[in-house]
């Protein structure tokens, strides 16, 4: 239970390791900034779960992946400025007894998300 991330880079097939996260809880326009986390090489956060089941709360969330700096850091020639910067997922925890996984496919010019299990 509680809530996790996971990122692939589909440009070269692989785990997204030395990506930078930042996870924000959001009420209205304010944020506040959580914590911040390099992935490992599995594309995780090295820490495990962002919250377990006991400290998740029911609210809004924000996952910020930086995703220009990981494909520059792979040497990817990128155009100034890149399509993609940072990606921000903004979404919401109902049901905190239920696991919520937000895994990001990524490559310089697209993303995609979904609630994963």
């Amino acid at each position: 239970m509680g809530l996790s991330t996971h990122v692939l880079d589909t440009m070269h097939g692989t785990p997204a390791a030395g990506m930078a996260v930042e996870l924000y809880t959001t009420e209205g326009s304010q944020s506040t900034l959580v914590k911040s986390f390099v992935l490992n090489s599995d594309g995780r956060n090295p820490d495990g779960l962002l919250y377990d089941n006991d400290t998740l709360q029911r609210g809004t969330y924000r996952l910020v992946f930086d995703v220009a700096a990981y494909f520059a850091g792979c040497g990817v020639s990128l155009p100034e400025p890149n399509f993609l910067n940072k990606v921000t997922l903004d979404f919401g925890v109902a049901d905190t007894t239920q696991h919520y996984h937000v895994p990001l496919l990524v490559s310089p010019w697209s993303y995609a998300t979904y609630r994963g299990s």
